[in-house]
């Protein structure tokens, strides 16, 4: 019963975060980026505070704490939803959760730049050659039809700032004294008003409300944002980060499939190799040559979790 127990949170996680890029593009049909992205994060703050508060704690508190909590609100929620908003006017929600799945790539590549990385073992170099290969197979630059646009490298731009900010978070906030959900609904928090500063810019446009859109909205900002962190921790905090770590495979997978079967968005055999040659190579950054203890597990993918 545990086990079952078990993998159904995994599957709804893995639902959540995964059909959260067809909610974007269903959403995008009557906001804009801005606007859709502080729909988002406000929901989510206000899932994650009640969590929070409801479980007897309390937000961070501290000017430090909150400088990196900006810091990690404006890279990890801010930013890259927005990128993924702006690149999803132009790119299907199934090949946006394909780009997303290079995260664990860039998260490497981030850590050997600053230094938290210090040794990329022959696993890891195949590792980023293989998500590199992938990725190339993905855009395929060489071909008319080839994906390389404005809306994908905004999409890969945006798992760009997710890598950095997981290195980021895993130096300034993995000890911060407050309970996980504490921490991620003081971050939200701060990237909905990070957001609400970018309304002048691109939120100001005329809203074409209609039920699709707006239900499409709440379920990205309440399920696919506040309850998807929320469950996320408690996983991490019951199970092992390992059987955690499953989810990420599983998102490309769940967004190509919605996006075919609800928005009638084509697969072309080409991007499904280069998925299975991304989702190879971040297995092989994985690889590990000594035993990690579960709690040094779980703290990387506390990092990594987006």
């Amino acid at each position: 019963m545990g086990e079952l127990k078990t993998l159904l949170r995994l599957g709804a996680l893995a639902l959540m975060w995964g059909s959260s890029f067809l909610w974007i593009k269903i959403g995008l049909t009557a906001f804009t980026p801005v606007q859709l992205v502080l729909i988002r994060t406000a929901l989510g703050s206000a899932v994650l505070v009640g969590l929070c508060y409801g479980a007897g704690d309390r937000l961070p508190a501290g000017r430090r704490i909150w400088r990196h909590l900006l810091v990690a609100a404006l890279f990890h929620n801010a930013v890259p939803f927005l990128l993924i908003a702006v690149g999803e006017r132009t790119v299907s929600s199934g090949i946006t959760g394909v780009l997303n799945a290079t995260v664990p790539l860039w998260t490497l590549v981030m850590a050997l730049l600053v230094g938290t990385e210090r040794r990329l073992g022959p696993p890891k170099l195949a590792g980023l050659l293989v998500g590199l290969a992938g990725s190339v197979l993905i855009f395929a630059p060489w071909q008319e039809s080839g994906l390389l646009s404005w809306g994908a490298l905004a999409c890969v731009a945006a798992a760009v700032s997710y890598g950095f900010v997981n290195v980021y978070e895993g130096k300034y906030l993995s000890a911060v004294g407050s309970s996980p959900v504490a921490v991620a609904g003081a971050q939200m928090s701060a990237a909905t008003g990070l957001t609400v500063l970018a309304m002048p810019v691109g939120g100001t446009a005329p809203v074409h409300l209609s039920p699709g859109p707006v239900i499409a909205v709440v379920v990205l900002g309440v399920f696919s944002t506040g309850v998807a962190f929320a469950l996320n921790y408690r996983l991490l905090a019951t199970e092992s980060a390992v059987t955690v770590s499953v989810v990420g495979y599983l998102l490309p997978v769940v967004s190509l499939v919605l996006g075919t079967l609800v928005l009638g968005e084509s697969l072309n055999p080409r991007v499904l190799t280069g998925v299975a040659v991304v989702l190879a190579g971040v297995a092989l950054t994985r690889v590990r040559r000594r035993v990690v203890t579960q709690t040094s597990l779980r703290s990387e993918a506390q990092r990594e979790s987006s």
